[in-house]
């Protein structure tokens, strides 16, 4: 028999296996292979039916503006629910853009914390109408703030830019690494942002320490010059022997110096209290044990009541001597922002996971943790992992005060809190000079963590949203990483910008870049690399094959061909041998 069959130009063997240069080299079947739907409508029933009548398998939401998710009406995730059942696809979500930490355009307060977490709580419960007899996972972007960015150095990997934020004013201040001479050097030398930090937090102290210094001299030398004068009649004063009035001129001004030095110690108090609250919050456990020992020390030097004319001189000592106990401790008052976000992001993360837990036991939603782009807070693998297993830790103990037991709480935390690993967003370390291997490595270090996939393609440096196999991404490596550690997620295709700029699906596309086989099986041949660019010409389409009577009372449509053909029409006899079929 003639082949008809005409295949994309240029090829030499389409059948092979491993054909063309869109295929990643990584195989997913169509089934575990997602879309999203727009960001930029609350009619997200529309566009799960669009994503289904392209016969897309796992569809996540991604209404990712605030305002735009909060216009979903609460009966459309019900419906949703629905279609999917009949289907037989699955959804997953993507929670709005908001910093779990409490960050703002205002800055960070615990009010708006609360007020995320709030928030997260009601998606939570939104979402689970999604899919209520299952584990959907929810992804929440790690951090919406600025922060470390790194690039490769002579030590490895080291920080080029960090953003610091001052725990008292909560400003954020980005330090870059740069060239800084200073008195003493011999020469300029590379300031580490790290070591600025140092030595910001170092001069902020020794500034607010020197700030006291200048009240407490000023009462010293009041005090000192004066108290030699007006001394021998203290006592007299105050027991009320001797009246103001009746010193002597000299007495008189004597003793008002005296007074106002007073005025200078109570003061300088005043400020210690304050420096030593902030040194007390900002210190390390082993400075904090130095602190409040000096703050004995301190307590029965200056004793009991006011300062006042008697007492001026010994409570003045003691002020000097915890002036110097604080100017040995260094309190950290400008810290990295995620050392700051840590905790704060954790915490809102583990509650709003333990509220799904809580209400819906062992089928409540998974909270995904997403890493963001080169230069955001918790981009890194290291400091995502961090925040995974700090925000299990404040979950499990969240759970054990409420009743349940620990092996329990630990358990579940490992099952609904982990990672949205987005490839896309892992990439665009090739702009700070990473290479390949250093992407394959922080995916290595996250995977037994991920729960769930974004791929996308870009060229490292911009989030371009391409379909798979478009850029330079090492979909293959990643994936197979992921895969050593028994990843068993979705994975979700983010091409939004092919789609925007091509007016297309590209669905295809994906299909043929992921290597998905074309029937069910995952080894069954073809694959959509094999058969994507094909198409058949059946400029003389031999009738002799059909049964005789079809053509005269059906005509040539395709949609009633003989049942070898697909269609519904027995043959009499085989189109093969000319044998009569039984």
């Amino acid at each position: 028999m003639a082949n008809y069959e005409y295949f994309y130009s240029g090829t030499s063997y389409p059948l092979e296996p491993t054909y063309g240069d869109l295929f990643t080299g990584y195989r997913l079947p169509a089934g575990e292979i997602g879309a999203p739907t727009s960001i930029q409508t609350a009619n997200q029933i529309q566009e799960v039916a669009n994503l289904l009548n392209q016969g897309i398998k796992v569809i996540e939401l991604q209404p990712i503006s605030p305002e735009v998710f909060e216009q979903i009406p609460k009966q459309h995730f019900k419906e949703i629910n629905r279609m999917t059942k009949l289907t037989g696809t699955e959804s997953t979500v993507h929670a709005p853009l908001i910093d779990p930490a409490g960050f703002t355009r205002e800055g960070w307060s615990e009010a708006s914390k609360e007020v995320v977490e709030r928030q997260l709580k009601s998606i939570l419960e939104r979402s689970h109408e999604l899919n209520p007899e299952g584990n959907i996972p929810i992804t929440v972007h790690a951090s919406g703030i600025q922060g470390t960015e790194y690039a490769p150095g002579k030590e490895g990997v080291e920080p080029e830019r960090i953003v610091a934020i001052n725990q008292e004013t909560k400003q954020l201040v980005p330090i870059q690494k740069e060239e800084r001479i200073y008195p003493g050097w011999e020469k300029p030398k590379m300031v580490k942002p790290e070591e600025e930090i140092e030595i910001i937090n170092r001069g902020e102290w020794q500034q607010s320490l020197s700030q006291l210094s200048f009240y407490k001299q000023r009462g010293d030398d009041l005090a000192r010059d004066n108290l030699i004068v007006i001394a021998p009649k203290l006592n007299d004063i105050a027991t009320g022997k001797i009246k103001i009035e009746e010193l002597s001129p000299s007495e008189q001004a004597a003793y008002h110096q005296v007074y106002n030095a007073g005025n200078f110690y109570r003061n300088s108090m005043i400020m210690l209290n304050s420096l030593f609250d902030k040194a007390y919050k900002y210190s390390d456990e082993r400075e904090r044990e130095r602190l409040l020992m000096a703050a004995e020390k301190y307590k029965k030097a200056i004793g009991e009541g006011e300062v006042n004319i008697l007492t001026v001189a010994r409570k003045g000592q003691a002020i000097n001597e915890f002036i110097e106990d604080l100017s040995k401790v260094q309190p950290e008052i400008y810290v990295p922002v995620e050392d700051f976000a840590m905790e704060k992001t954790a915490d809102t993360l583990a509650k709003v996971a333990f509220h799904g837990y809580n209400k819906y036991g062992s089928k409540t939603p998974i909270v995904s943790i997403e890493n963001l782009y080169p230069g955001m807070a918790f981009s890194r693998s290291e400091q995502l992992k961090q925040l995974v297993e700090r925000a299990r830790e404040k979950f499990a103990q969240e759970a054990s005060r409420k009743g349940y037991s620990k092996t329990e709480a630990s358990e579940m935390a490992k099952k609904i809190i982990g990672v949205t690993w987005d490839v896309g967003h892992l990439n665009m370390l090739r702009k700070a000079g990473f290479k390949e291997e250093e992407i394959a490595r922080e995916t290595e270090r996250i995977a037994k963590y991920v729960k769930h996939v974004h791929l996308t393609d870009n060229f490292g440096f911009t989030d371009s949203h391409l379909p798979p196999g478009m850029g330079n991404v090492p979909i293959k490596k990643i994936m197979q990483e992921l895969e050593k550690k028994g990843f068993k997620g979705k994975a979700v295709v983010e091409a939004g910008g092919f789609v925007q700029h091509f007016k297309r699906p590209p669905t295809d596309y994906i299909l043929e870049a992921m290597g998905s086989p074309l029937y069910r099986m995952m080894m069954a041949q073809p694959y959509w690399n094999q058969i994507r660019a094909s198409y058949g010409s059946y400029f003389a389409f031999p009738s002799a094959y059909f049964p005789e009577q079809h053509v005269s009372i059906y005509g040539t449509g395709f949609s009633a061909l003989p049942a070898e053909l697909g269609g519904q029409i027995p043959g009499k006899q085989s189109r093969a041998t000319g044998t009569p079929m039984a």
